[in-house]
């Protein structure tokens, strides 16, 4: 797995692309696991700072209780259009709980210089994500490019034509 900070290092580019997306509007879809196995997909406000992505919830919220559970996720950015012109970005991982007081403070002045508003009054759950792979896919000249980071493969692409 890789912290957000390491996969702006090994494949830049495309760190900058998904991250670009997400940041676009702020939002993203978050799945996780329900205790019975199924999938729950929840709104969330992903934030990328201090090398970190970063998931913040409200407490007792599902997505935080189910990560507490089962810390496995996928993030899937907000599609605008169905043409993927701006692009469709997605990452997965493993989600970990921060719980020390200096992280949760630097977390909530990054958040707040981010988004121009502070976060919810502690505590509140957050946790870090460890990234096990993410992707971007576009259309470019009415064909798709789709590239990729997965944990022990590195970086690839395939470009229709």
């Amino acid at each position: 797995m890789a912290t957000w900070a390491e996969l702006e290092t090994t494949a830049p580019e495309l760190a900058a692309a998904v991250r670009e997306r997400f940041e676009a509007y702020g939002l993203g879809l978050l799945a996780t696991v329900r205790g019975d196995g199924s999938p729950r997909i929840s709104g969330i406000e992903p934030l990328f700072a201090l090398g970190e992505l970063w998931l913040g919830m409200m407490p007792m919220s599902r997505k935080a209780l189910d990560l507490l559970r089962d810390p496995r996720f996928a993030l899937h950015c907000a599609t605008i259009d169905k043409d993927l012109t701006a692009g469709d970005a997605k990452l997965s991982g493993r989600a970990i709980v921060v719980d020390d007081a200096p992280t949760i403070d630097a977390y909530r002045a990054a958040f707040e210089k981010t988004t121009g508003y502070p976060p919810p009054p502690a505590p509140f759950p957050l946790f870090r994500g460890d990234i096990t792979d993410l992707s971007i896919v576009r259309s470019i000249d009415d064909h798709p490019d789709i590239r990729w980071w997965r944990e022990g493969e590195g970086v690839g692409s395939v470009v229709g034509r």
